[in-house]
């Protein structure tokens, strides 16, 4: 295992319930700011128990924050919190909301053009402000770790940045508040969940048993509860289980010590940003490609990976692997998300596009060998049709 620091502040909240906690959470005296999406939390009820917790408080909102968080438009938060010397911020929704507060958060008091947070991908990030959650949407993570992506529209680029800053200082997830969730969403946030894990665990070997160990058991879970919820979409347990298994797919937890990845996430930004397709649906298309053209350099733990969470242990090792691909594939599928371009209309006339802007974000040496180059993004794309 590798030298590590984990540091992770983030409370957590977790039950039926627990939105009512605000009141204890976020100061008496703060003067605060509510960021959600496109208004489902008024439709659903949220909105209102969140203002309840929040009763005796200066509370301003803000609505519009895109699936993809956009630059231009958190840009207007950020002038909303200046104007209003807003000193709180408060996260109502999934992990693009979070996202894209944590952008505000760091934008708000920034030195200079926001833009440049961003371009250093956080790494200037001096001071934030403080902010809190309501996770609506298991997906991301985003709830519990201090990342964050958002995409400047009128660059079609879509850029990660992170800093120890931009921890939320806490987290509520009640289970209960993804009823509403349309499937599809739900069945994204599986694969997005999935996806993360792979990303931290599927590498090479360092010895690291703990965190080995607790990525199977967040895949085997994720494997048995994702059909699960599909079938009975109001079973609160299923939905605890994958909201628990989202958060702590990217926590920071399984990745501390090991090697990690995110060559698949870099790749799938950029059908996002250009395309527009969803977060997950970019993972579902790129991941079992990306761990086909790297089949040698991953061996170990792919082989790993086929007995540990496939029960995949008869036949060659290129039988085990290859079918390890296939199964991942296929419960990607299960879950209702699509796994090739061309399901989304997308094809080989589409490459040379996507291959042009990761050059142009430098996205040129990705993977944990830091050997995934524009020639092997080529052919996992190709490998995607």
């Amino acid at each position: 295992m590798l030298n590590f620091d984990f540091y992770n502040p983030t409370r957590i909240l977790f039950g039926k319930g627990r939105i009512a906690d605000l009141a204890k959470a976020v100061p008496a005296d703060a003067r605060v700011l509510v960021l959600y999406g496109g208004g489902s939390i008024k439709a659903n009820g949220v909105f209102d128990e969140v203002m309840s917790g929040l009763a005796g408080r200066t509370v301003k909102e803000f609505s519009g924050i895109e699936p993809n968080p956009s630059y231009e438009t958190l840009m207007q938060a950020v002038e909303l919190v200046r104007r209003e010397n807003l000193d709180f911020l408060l996260a109502v929704g999934g992990g693009s909301v979070i996202d894209g507060t944590k952008f505000v958060a760091a934008a708000a008091h920034f030195e200079g053009d926001p833009w440049e947070i961003l371009e250093k991908r956080g790494r200037n990030i001096t001071q934030a402000l403080p902010f809190g959650t309501v996770l609506t949407l298991p997906a991301t993570g985003s709830e519990m770790n201090n990342g964050s992506v958002v995409t400047r529209k009128s660059l079609q680029a879509k850029i990660p940045f992170s800093s120890n800053l931009v921890f939320p200082k806490f987290s509520i997830l009640d289970p209960a508040k993804t009823y509403t969730l349309p499937l599809r969403q739900v069945g994204n946030g599986v694969v997005d969940a999935y996806a993360h894990v792979m990303e931290q665990y599927l590498t090479y070997p360092v010895n690291s048993p703990v965190q080995d160990r607790f990525a199977e058991g967040l895949l085997l879970t994720l494997i048995e509860e994702g059909p699960k919820v599909l079938a009975n979409p109001d079973d609160y347990d299923t939905r605890a289980n994958i909201m628990w298994c989202a958060t702590l797919a990217l926590n920071g937890l399984i990745g501390a010590g090991v090697p990690q990845d995110w060559a698949t996430h870099m790749v799938g930004h950029e059908l996002t940003a250009l395309y527009g397709l969803d977060h997950a649906q970019t993972l579902a298309i790129v991941l079992p490609s990306m761990l086909s053209v790297r089949k040698e350099g991953k061996r170990a733990k792919l082989l790993q990976y086929a007995a540990r969470v496939w029960n995949l242990t008869d036949g060659s090792e290129d039988q085990r692997i290859d079918e390890a691909i296939r199964k991942t594939r296929d419960f990607f599928e299960q879950m209702g998300v699509k796994t090739r371009l061309t399901d989304y209309k997308l094809g080989t006339q589409n490459i040379d596009a996507i291959l042009k802007h990761l050059e142009s974000h430098r996205m040129v040496t990705l993977g944990e060998q830091r050997d995934v180059t524009l020639d092997v993004s080529r052919k996992v794309l190709e490998m995607s049709i």
